[in-house]
């Protein structure tokens, strides 16, 4: 089809924009060494009154660098990363690369099974958590793990403001067994690592993702697929030395990766981190460090809407948003901008795209699919070929649906260590996403469904077996069947129908409790009902399907 390969939207959408670009860097290292060359002391992070140029950003990641290198640490070893949004995270990353190594996203709210799974699957050596994730939930764990070295650090360092809002309660504490990484680096200020070659090819970094087909999977992405989508971001929505990343996307997750923290090394431009996100903290942050881009999930946005200091005048300088990893409801757009005075453009793409596949061109309105009311995801980004195929896997035309099958420079190699998996989502290096949507005359993407039974709760994406699995630890359950509902806030939310073995007796509350001890938050379920049999399929298969039909039928009454 013409819309793919000659991309006639770009000129219709975006004036000016050609079609392909090409890569400037071989790898992500490469273009953050660009950065601290042309501006060496402009910022390279903000985090409450703290600076960290990106000469000091470059000395850090020497150090951190260097102390890996004394520990043994060898090219292709691994290096967890269990941080929130702080400094250390962007230091840790860069250090790895300058190691040779390949760093290993992992969530902070894992909590132990979720962590040892992600560690033991990865092989990480060493792993860099927050102290307060090392006394509650590391320690325990590493023993089953290839962890040999732990550095430990505090949400502290770096400034000296102390928000209540986010660091109540926090405090420094030591943790016995593990090395400081303010002290090492300190140890090993002003050395310089052995300069390491880094293909286009090699792996920077792990980013876990449940995939279409289950269990966690380690997308292997290269430093030619972070180049490319820094790249890509950059060109897209026109961002330079002169913008303000806002860091509202979690840094584990593969947006933040991109969107924040290698878009911010390959413009060198500064990139605002908050710990955690607090709506009225993080309207002040935009308005004091005049920030002018940000990409998050749209629950982001409706809690900046929802802030007791909701102001039009303070988000003056946020004139370029983009959101994804969420469906986003198009009256939710129209409040922001009637509140904001800007608009949310959509953007999309997976784990497995790094980052985007498709996005709104700056300026544009992405129109709304007047029979379902979705609001496009956008168009193929640069590079980018994106095929709707049907169940027969031949392409479809505009305005069939069917499956995303997605290719480009931003497509991961493959999954860490999974060989079949790899094959099987991305036969010939093309991406079966697993998403169901269609493309429109005009070139303009709607995703309409999914593929198979993943939940999407605020962006974050929730495995259903994964929760089915913690509630037959509780000696009451019977039985467990979990599906995505919809929720106004987060888009779906998690829900479990559970049958009890005879004589067991348990409430919601008391179920929702278990699974939240022992699983990240955004996993647990929030809500639970109680059925005496849950439907199955005559070879016991559970029937998720027909638990979605009743509460589709439960919101049309």
């Amino acid at each position: 089809m013409s819309v793919y390969d000659d991309k006639p939207w770009l000129a219709r959408y975006a004036p000016g924009q050609p079609a392909a670009i090409t890569v400037e860097f071989d790898n992500a290292l490469a273009m953050f060494r660009s950065s601290v060359e042309r501006n060496p002391n402009g910022d390279a992070i903000r985090y409450f009154d703290g600076r960290i140029s990106l000469r000091e950003l470059d000395e850090l990641t020497d150090a951190f660098a260097a102390a890996l290198l004394d520990t043994g640490f060898t090219k292709g070893d691994r290096v967890a990363l269990y941080l929130q949004n702080v400094p250390q995270f962007v230091i840790a990353q860069i250090g790895t690369w300058k190691a040779g190594g390949i760093a290993v996203s992992v969530n902070p709210m894992n909590r132990e099974r979720e962590l040892e799974l992600l560690l033991r699957d990865s092989g990480a050596r060493v792993l860099v958590c927050l102290q307060s994730l090392y006394r509650d939930v590391a320690a325990t764990v590493l023993g089953n793990t290839d962890v040999q070295t732990v550095i430990t650090t505090s949400e502290l360092e770096y400034q000296t403001r102390n928000d209540q809002r986010v660091f109540s309660g926090v405090e420094r504490i030591s943790c016995e067994g593990t090395l400081d990484m303010a002290e090492l680096l300190a140890r090993c200020a002003g050395r310089r690592p052995p300069t390491v070659e880094l293909a286009p090819d090699d792996v920077a970094f792990l980013t876990y993702t449940s995939g279409t087909t289950g269990p966690p999977k380690g997308a292997m992405t290269t430093h030619r697929n972070v180049v490319f989508n820094a790249q890509a971001y950059r060109d897209w929505i026109g961002l330079g030395q002169d913008d303000v990343i806002l860091g509202v996307a979690p840094l584990f997750h593969i947006t933040g990766l991109v969107g924040h923290i290698a878009i911010s090394l390959l413009i060198g431009a500064p990139l605002v981190l908050m710990y955690r996100l607090d709506p009225t903290l993080t309207i002040e942050t935009i308005r004091d460090e005049r920030a002018t881009f940000t990409v998050g999930s749209i629950t982001v946005f409706i809690a900046l809407m929802n802030a007791p200091n909701a102001d039009k005048d303070a988000l003056a300088s946020l004139t370029k948003i983009y959101s994804g990893g969420a469906p986003i409801p198009p009256s939710t757009v129209k409040a922001f901008q009637s509140t904001f005075g800007h608009y949310i453009h959509n953007i999309y793409g997976l784990t497995e795209t790094t980052s985007p596949s498709h996005a709104v061109p700056l300026g544009a309105q992405a129109p709304v699919d007047e029979a379902s009311g979705a609001l496009s995801v956008g168009v193929p980004i640069y590079n980018t070929i994106v095929r709707i195929v049907g169940d027969d896997g031949q392409d479809l035309p505009p305005g069939e649906i069917g499956e995303l099958v997605t290719s480009g420079p931003q497509v991961v190699a493959g999954y860490w260590n999974k060989p079949e998996e790899t094959e099987k989502a991305l036969p010939g290096g093309a991406l079966h996403t697993g998403d169901v949507g269609y493309m429109d005359e005009n070139g303009w993407f709607y995703i309409v469904d999914r593929k198979k039974d993943q939940i999407n709760a605020g962006g974050y994406k929730v495995w259903p077996r994964e929760v089915e699995d913690v509630l037959y630890e509780h000696e009451a359950v019977r039985e467990a069947a979990v599906v995505g509902v919809p929720d106004p806030y987060r888009g779906e939310t998690v829900k479990a129908f559970v049958s009890l073995r005879p004589g067991r007796t348990a409430t919601a509350d008391e179920l929702i409790a278990f699974c939240k001890e022992r699983m990240a938050a955004y996993k647990y379920p929030r809500q639970i009902e109680f059925l005496d049999e849950i439907p199955k399929t005559v070879t016991g298969k559970l029937l998720r399907r027909e638990l979605r039909a009743r509460e589709q039928q439960k919101q049309t009454v």
